[in-house]
């Protein structure tokens, strides 16, 4: 079976070549103004030349009747001729006759040149003008919406930001706050408005996504296809008008049928595509479709893409789902009422261009238009509950069955009322709550969102009462202030380490952060403080009692320990054979490497030449593992015990950590090794220099001398620290009193 060839269309082929398609319809447009100026200065030829054959005609007729007696019978006859002409004279008659028939003919092809050709080109040119006008207005209104979705969605990243910025600051006062139990509480609160604002954002990220593909796949290629539909649908009437002008002439010229007749062919010939064919011939060109938008963290709260899915969030996320899916059925019919209406006006369209059915094309166009704006906005609404249902379902499953939700109706309290859920009061003129119509539970506006599905159903008014007074009861125990020591410990732990994913290890050394938050006391003023050369970094001085503590991610929860024998710096003195015990469990990746387990004794063959790796011998077996997983000390293996710098005295032993956003108790379960150093020969490894002299505040940082030279493990994150590795200890440094070695 012989392929049959399909025209290319402007939506498969121009993608987002909207504007250029539309300024070359509007051309084609604009032309057939000249077309119709064509016919109308033929028109006025026309009839001067009709003008010009009857004045002809009169003046012969003239002096025939002047010579018709002379002609006829001579000048002097004997009888009068009366009306009776010669043959001659009545053949000559007959051709001035048919010379004013003529005449006529070309006054009738002139009129019908202006009311059946002319005119319906000024008619039609300007029809389709509006309506390639409507198509750039629809245009318009996508990349609006599109550019709206976008703004949207930054509007949205705006406010995560933001509850990201106050989750930081109020962690921050718990560190700083007289009444500890409160303003942990309010770091809760807001940890589980952050927690909403991102969940808000990822879902608002597909939502855009799936809107952008829609755009590029289905809005625009739809529109450039009307465009190319309404560019064809000028062809087909230019060229109907063309084949009448084309008859009327050969109607008025028989002598010259002929070429009418090959003008005729020549139009038939004109197939509406050609014109199409070739423009998407010399405009194809090169395009690639944006990608899609991804999750961006805030500066201030290191985070990555994964959903919350504790309970708070699972509520708040049950409470979209169910409000996406209610409104998910009614949209899917409206939008499948709509395409069938749609769809029953292109046959009619269909039918009207076959000539099956007599009506007004331009009007069915303009309707199909109209029902197809309609069903684009139903379309993009269940397109948006759709992706909002899908996303949140294929993250923690259906959780809206068996939910028991509350009745709520917007309500304006006209006596003080309390939120059940947050306990603080409902303020506002008009409509700033909500009431169930069924238990009475109340709440803010902006509570809606996180009230949990547990609705006891229909209450008597005793009841109501009962069950406000206890959830009242729950809900003003948030906002109790602290005196109690039993309240304070029932708060969860302050902690970061749920939505952190920074290798930042830095923490403020001047307090003891414990899980209910408190600080230890400040180290003494004989504790040395970094001099003031030049000008002095931005490193806050542990001189004074009163200083505030630095404003950083938390530390981590256990540190490394100095190595017994070895200065601050780790210079100690190496023996002919010395001993270490391994620290972590390390599992070689590489050729050379060795795999060792925790607690391991090994002895040193080559210590570390600055590539962060030493090889050891364990048993029989030789190899390099990490210096970052090697404790040495002389021959005689001696206990470990960590340094105590007085304002850590509290601080567990220290290993060190790739995250610095834990400020909970001591991890469990298997001991994370060390970032591991480059292998030899990788990637050459980078060195700072010390510009100034620091005294270390604990025992996770490093003390320095001016000109000391470190292996620099890790950059300055952003929270003022950098990790840097010597004697195969890595530690932090303030990175504003390092820099690069160029050496």
């Amino acid at each position: 079976m012989a392929e049959v060839d399909v025209p290319p269309t402007f939506g498969a082929e121009l993608k987002d070549g909207f504007r250029p398609a539309s300024a070359w319809v509007a051309n084609g447009i604009a032309w057939l103004d000249d077309i119709q100026q064509y016919y109308r200065e033929r028109s006025a030829i026309e009839k001067e030349y009709s003008a010009r054959l009857n004045a002809l005609a009169k003046k012969y007729f003239e002096k025939k009747n002047k010579k018709s007696s002379s002609l006829s019978v001579g000048d002097t006859p004997t009888m009068t001729p009366g009306s009776l002409e010669s043959a001659s004279l009545t053949t000559w008659t007959t051709q001035l006759t048919t010379l004013e028939s003529r005449a006529d003919e070309h006054e009738k092809y002139a009129n019908e040149l202006i009311t059946k050709v002319a005119d319906p080109l000024k008619f039609f040119g300007s029809k389709f003008e509006e309506l390639r006008k409507r198509h750039v207005e629809y245009a318009d209104n996508l990349e609006v919406e599109r550019d709206s979705s976008y703004a949207t969605l930054k509007k949205t990243k705006g406010k995560y930001d933001q509850a990201c910025q106050e989750l930081e600051s109020k962690r921050k006062k718990t560190e700083s706050s007289f009444d500890k139990a409160k303003a942990q509480s309010n770091y809760q609160q807001q940890l589980q408005e952050a927690n909403n604002a991102k969940n808000t954002y990822l879902i608002a990220i597909n939502v855009t996504n799936k809107q952008k593909e829609k755009y590029y796949h289905e809005y625009v290629p739809e529109l450039l296809d009307s465009l190319q539909d309404l560019s064809e649908f000028k062809t087909l009437k230019l060229n109907g008008l063309w084949t009448m002008a084309a008859s009327l002439e050969t109607g008025m010229l028989q002598q010259s049928n002929s070429l009418v007749e090959n003008l005729s062919q020549e139009v038939q010939r004109n197939l509406p595509h050609l014109d199409s064919m070739m423009y998407i011939r010399h405009n194809l060109g090169s395009w690639q479709e944006p990608g899609d938008k991804g999750f961006e963290p805030s500066p201030v709260w290191h985070d990555d893409d994964t959903m919350i899915v504790d309970e708070a969030a699972k509520i708040f996320l049950r409470n979209v789902l169910n409000k996406s899916k209610s409104q998910l059925g009614d949209l899917r019919r409206e939008v499948d009422k709509k395409r069938r209406e749609v769809e029953g006006v292109k046959r009619t369209k269909q039918r009207v261009r076959d000539g099956s059915e007599a009506k007004d094309e331009v009007l069915i166009v303009t309707q199909l238009f109209a029902l197809q704006e309609e069903l684009h906005q139903v379309d993009r609404k269940r397109v948006t509950a759709e992706v909002e249902t899908s996303t949140i379902t294929s993250t923690i499953g259906d959780v809206t069955l068996g939910a028991k939700n509350h009745n709520f109706k917007s309500q304006t309290f006209k006596i003080p009322t309390n939120c059940d859920l947050c306990g603080e009061r409902i303020w506002g003129l008009s409509a700033k709550g909500f009431d169930c119509r069924d238990c009475g539970y109340t709440c803010h506006s902006k509570c809606e969102m996180k009230v949990p599905a547990e609705c006891p159903g229909e209450l008597s008014k005793e009841e109501r009462k009962k069950y406000k007074s206890e959830r009242q009861t729950a809900a003003t125990t948030l906002l109790k202030p602290s005196g109690t020591p039993d309240h304070v410990s029932e708060l969860p732990d302050l902690s970061r380490s749920n939505t952190m994913n920074s290798l930042s290890s830095g923490y403020a050394a001047s307090a003891h952060r414990s899980v209910t938050g408190s600080v230890s006391t400040a180290k003494e003023p004989g504790e040395d403080a970094p001099p003031e050369p030049g000008p002095r970094p931005s490193i806050p001085s542990a001189s004074t009692s009163t200083r505030k503590p630095r404003l950083m991610a938390p530390p981590p929860s256990a540190y490394i320990s100095e190595l017994p024998g070895s200065s601050v710096n780790g210079s100690g003195a190496s023996k002919p054979e010395q001993k270490g015990k391994i620290l972590y469990t390390f599992e070689a990746n590489g050729e050379g490497e060795l795999s060792v387990h925790e607690g391991r004794e090994v002895t040193v063959l080559e210590p570390d030449d600055g590539s962060g790796w030493v090889k050891v011998r364990a048993g029989y077996k030789e190899g390099i593992v990490p210096a970052t997983y090697l404790e040495t000390y002389p021959a005689a293996p001696a206990p470990i015990v960590p340094q105590d710098t007085g304002s850590t005295a509290n601080r567990p032993g220290s290993t060190y950590s790739n995250s610095g956003s834990s400020i909970g108790g001591a991890p469990t379960g298997k001991k994370k090794g060390p970032a591991v150093a480059p292998r030899r020969g990788a990637k050459k490894l980078k060195y700072v220099v010390a510009l100034y002299d620091y005294t270390a505040q604990s025992d996770a940082e490093h003390s320095m001398a001016e000109g000391d030279r470190f292996v620099l493990v890790k950059e300055d994150p952003g929270d003022g620290w950098a990790e840097v590795e010597k004697g195969g200890i890595t530690k932090s440094v303030p990175a504003s009193y390092v820099s690069a070695d160029s050496s």
